[in-house]
């Protein structure tokens, strides 16, 4: 419902690329995010092209540069696991809500226990994870939300930050021009004092809390 690049959600279309092209791509630009960056897939939803995915990131590790997956944790068949073990140094996961009525509320499908069943995969594969949580006012940024999810997380050994995305309505002059209804346009963005409140409280979960 908050995405704000509503484009991206049509899974058919597109421009596609040789893994080569997009080797090139990446290589140009090493000069620019050095040792500290790399290459990020994101989406929509990127596993869905997972099997693909695979080849690309066996080269950008030939190459040395640092990959990573920026996905909402729907997808985990085969391909998405030999992904996930074999090339990808980190993985962004993006929690939508914390019960399964409000996921499927934002989303519309009842995704909760794959994401969570996701998570569980990553940490068993001791590999690095991050996490991010978009905080709408009323919907996700309640108290209770903020601390299920620390309570549940609080045990995972590879997630090395949680990332506070604020929510905001940048997007929805997308949702217009595509002829779409934006259903959360009475939602209001949050106070600075929220925001602080809610970084309060995942602080005593997580290692590391950042408001992006």
């Amino acid at each position: 419902m908050y995405c704000h690049n509503p484009d991206t959600i049509e899974t058919s279309g597109g421009t596609e690329y040789e893994v080569e092209e997009l080797v090139k791509m990446a290589k140009r630009m090493k000069p620019y995010f050095r040792a500290n960056g790399g290459v990020t897939v994101s989406g929509g939803e990127p596993l869905l092209q997972s099997k693909e995915l695979i080849p690309f990131f066996k080269r950008l590790k030939e190459e040395g540069i640092h990959t990573n997956i920026d996905t909402n944790g729907r997808i985990l068949n085969n391909s998405a696991k030999e992904l996930l073990d074999e090339y990808a140094d980190l993985v962004m996961l993006d929690i939508k809500h914390m019960t399964e009525d409000g996921y499927e509320a934002l989303t519309g499908m009842r995704n909760k226990e794959t994401t969570f069943n996701f998570a569980a995969y990553r940490e068993a594969s001791g590999k690095k994870m991050w996490l991010r949580y978009v905080l709408i006012p009323g919907i996700t940024n309640k108290p209770e939300l903020l601390h299920a999810m620390g309570e549940h997380f609080k045990e995972y050994k590879t997630i090395e930050k949680i990332e506070i995305q604020p929510y905001h309505k940048l997007g929805v002059h997308k949702w217009e021009a595509l002829g779409w209804e934006y259903q959360l346009k009475d939602a209001r963005e949050n106070t600075q004092e929220e925001i602080e409140e809610a970084a309060a409280i995942l602080s005593k979960y997580f290692k590391e809390v950042k408001i992006n």
